[in-house]
């Protein structure tokens, strides 16, 4: 037998299922004993081209062809020992199952997962907020409301494989025989052949268009968090279930509070004054203002925490704190009446200071002296 099954079937190697079919067809005709009267060399022509196609639509039997050739096409693959079938092909012999997974016969595949980036701002993220979320994406086909099918037309069941969406094989083995399961080429695992397609989705029951939909974000979500929507992504082709839409969670930086797992870090600045006499201050706070002493005393750098004024608990009841970090500025440009302050104020507690700057007309005087 011809060892190159494209060049006997008169077609390219990227070949579709389509042009396939009608090669074939073509040449079964003009190969039929019928149509040769019986003749042994077109029969023998007619099992070879036969042979060739059966091999070539069967997606797993044509990627084992173009790997490792005839041989490879028959079960007996480099490296395959098992009559091209493997462990699965053992698996579904011996236990009526592929042994690691099987797809629901005449079961529509789940749609692709989708994935869009959303952007918060601080309080959204801690608040939480219900956003729309726009994207472009796959849509059901309202005009065959997914069925695939044009108006007026329903899919039918597929005869290849009765409906079921697999087709079983029985091969030649060491071990015997061996039972395959494979997707039915013909209906792509569906079980239902659409055979006049919708005119706006092309039979696949679905197409592009601009999507939106409701996502509701949970308080207390941090920045580069990923949210789950169940159901929210791409439909299957022809009615089957939706993947899942994933969002990725982007917060804005805020200008006056840093995110610290639960907690939050604000910043408030003192004069010296009222670091070394105390002081009572407002602060903001996510919730509002709220009113805070600051002790006589207090050294830069010191933390007032703010009970329960920190981000939700994403999972569990309450909140985190708010750290207010104190900052003691120490002030300058001084006047000349503050600056003699603050040295008899250094004098009394006994503490080193330098020696005040001279003016220009004193240093002049010092220079000629």
């Amino acid at each position: 037998m011809a060892t190159d099954y494209y060049e006997l079937l008169g077609v390219a190697r990227n070949a579709s299922e389509e042009e396939l079919k009608r090669a074939y067809r073509q040449l079964a005709r003009e190969l039929h004993p019928d149509a040769n009267g019986g003749d042994p060399a077109s029969e023998a022509r007619f099992k070879e081209v036969t042979f060739a196609y059966e091999t070539l639509r069967d997606p797993e039997r044509r990627r084992r062809y173009d790997m490792f050739g005839p041989e490879g096409a028959r079960g007996a693959g480099a490296g395959d020992v098992f009559g091209g079938g493997g462990l699965g092909d053992l698996f579904e012999a011996f236990f009526g199952g592929s042994g690691f997974s099987q797809q629901r016969r005449g079961a529509a595949p789940t749609g692709e997962d989708l994935e869009v980036a959303v952007e918060l701002s601080f309080e959204e993220a801690v608040f939480g907020v219900t956003r729309p979320v726009s994207f472009r994406g796959v849509v059901t086909c309202a005009t065959c409301a997914g069925s695939g099918a044009a108006a007026g037309t329903s899919p039918i069941t597929c005869l290849e494989c009765a409906g079921l969406g697999q087709v079983r094989r029985v091969r030649q083995s060491i071990l015997g025989q061996v039972v395959t399961t494979t997707t039915c080429p013909r209906c792509r695992g569906f079980g239902q052949v659409v055979e006049t397609p919708c005119p706006d989705c092309r039979g696949e029951g679905r197409h592009l268009d601009d999507r939106s939909l409701e996502v509701e974000v949970p308080p207390g979500v941090d920045d580069g968090v990923t949210l789950q929507v169940a159901g929210g992504g791409a439909p299957a082709p022809r009615g089957g279930a939706a993947g899942d839409l994933f969002v990725r969670i982007r917060v804005r930086p805020h200008e006056r509070f840093e995110r610290s797992g639960s907690d939050l870090v604000t910043t408030v600045h003192l004069a010296m004054t009222q670091a070394a006499l105390g002081v009572e201050l407002d602060v903001e706070t996510l919730d509002g203002t709220e009113h805070v002493t600051v002790p006589a005393g207090t050294e830069s750098g010191r933390i007032l925490r703010l009970r329960g004024h920190g981000v939700p608990h994403v999972r569990g009841r309450g909140r985190g704190d708010l750290h207010v970090r104190l900052l003691v500025d120490t002030p300058g440009a001084l006047s000349k009446e503050q600056e003699q302050l603050l040295r008899e104020f250094a004098q009394l507690r006994e503490e080193p200071v330098a020696a005040p700057e001279e003016g220009l007309f004193s240093r002049l005087r010092s220079s000629l002296g």
